[in-house]
């Protein structure tokens, strides 16, 4: 058993919309194949992998550092010790040789693509969705055979008014959802109340809206939006400030009692540990939403859960940023809280397979091995069109 190549292209995920920090005028994500020599169903197993949207492709760490690591091991350290599976531990171990701890950066979504791909080999060579083998082998076989999704938008368009964000908002309703998250901070204050004001006219209470500013406030700035958006009850207030400026998180926490929600631009168990350790979060509300595709992949995601379960974390208290297939698999077998999901926007990555539907804000998932790329047609295709 042997990983024989290991291909990556670069795609455009480029769209006019932004948040309160950046535009997507230039957004890219890395795709990866993994061929191995193992045959199922008549055709070599490979396993596919992408980072999540917010970062850009990570073609030439792929190139330069991880890949040829991999490709210039030794078979069997790359497999586990019954030989009858790659080990994705031993893989992860491969990669991170001579890489120095700390100033994670950008090295964390390469590494993350290789082991998402890992990871769709390894289900699709054991025969089983990845989300029922995590289950097999992390929860004793108990999977969640349904995960809460909520609908990730609410961007800044040119020209978009509040007519435009309530439409987009009722396709999110009429399609299953009962959350819906919308963007704050890239507008003046009372405009951005305006706006909050719009949706919750229409999903009826502020427990199906989230608010998300992407880290743009300093502390005085996220302290009085929270003043003001008390009264509405929000689901969460996501990211208010820097996301590793733990002093601020906990200061804001002291004073704001709705949830608030952080995490995904933390790509390290040491920096999640951080977080827990110094910014006055409250296992009891808050969210916590690291992503495995930009953190190391899942390998260092289970690091993750058993840093949050020793600080007294509910692992359903985990809802992974990213909107694809993958985090919707290690939700259902993990035990975590839910999925992000993004309808309208970073196609064809986000979402997820065409036979499963929304139905009161939960989502099933696919019996077809691996994590389940095949049963998304537009993705599939795309992948295919890029390595044959």
């Amino acid at each position: 058993m042997r990983i024989v190549d290991i291909q990556e292209k670069t795609v455009s995920i480029a769209s006019d919309i932004r948040n309160a920090y950046i535009d997507f005028s230039k957004m890219t994500v890395s795709v990866l194949a993994l061929h191995t020599d193992v045959i199922r169903d008549g055709r070599p197993v490979v396993g596919y992998g992408f980072n999540s949207n917010g970062r850009y492709a990570q073609g030439a760490l792929l190139r330069e550092r991880f890949i040829p690591r991999i490709m210039a091991a030794d078979p069997k350290r790359l497999i586990c010790k019954d030989e009858n599976n790659l080990d994705p531990f031993r893989i992860w171990d491969v990669m991170m040789a001579n890489e120095k701890p700390g100033g994670h950066g950008e090295r964390s979504v390469a590494v993350g693509v290789v082991d998402m791909a890992v990871w769709d080999a390894v289900a699709k060579i054991e025969g089983k969705p990845l989300y029922r083998l995590l289950a097999d082998r992390y929860r004793g076989g108990k999977a969640d055979e349904r995960v809460f999704v909520y609908a990730a938008g609410g961007y800044y368009y040119p020209g978009k008014e509040l007519g435009e964000l309530r439409v987009e908002m009722q396709g999110y309703l009429s399609m299953g959802y009962r959350v819906v998250k919308m963007k704050i901070g890239g507008a003046k204050f009372q405009e951005d109340i305006r706006r909050i004001e719009c949706v919750l006219g229409l999903v009826g209470e502020g427990e199906r809206l989230a608010v998300d500013a992407n880290g743009r406030f300093d502390l005085p700035t996220a302290v009085a939006y929270g003043k003001a958006m008390a009264r509405f009850g929000l689901r969460w207030y996501e990211e208010p400030v820097d996301p590793l400026d733990y002093a601020s998180h906990a200061e804001l926490a002291r004073g704001y009692e709705g949830a608030l929600a952080t995490g995904e631009n933390l790509f390290s168990f040491q920096d999640a540990r951080n977080l827990l350790r110094h910014a006055g979060l409250r296992p009891d509300r808050d969210i916590l939403q690291m992503d495995p595709a930009l953190s190391y992949g899942l390998v260092e995601y289970l690091r993750m859960q058993e840093a949050l379960k020793a600080q007294g974390w509910s692992p359903r208290r985990c809802i992974p940023h990213g909107g694809h297939q993958f985090a919707l698999n290690l939700a259902a077998g993990l035990g975590l809280g839910g999925n992000e999901s993004y309808p309208f926007v970073f196609a064809p990555f986000g979402g997820f397979a065409d036979s499963t539907r929304i139905e009161d804000g939960y989502i099933g998932l696919p019996k077809t091995p691996g994590i389940g790329f095949e049963e998304k047609s537009k993705l599939i295709d795309l992948i295919r069109s890029l390595f044959g």
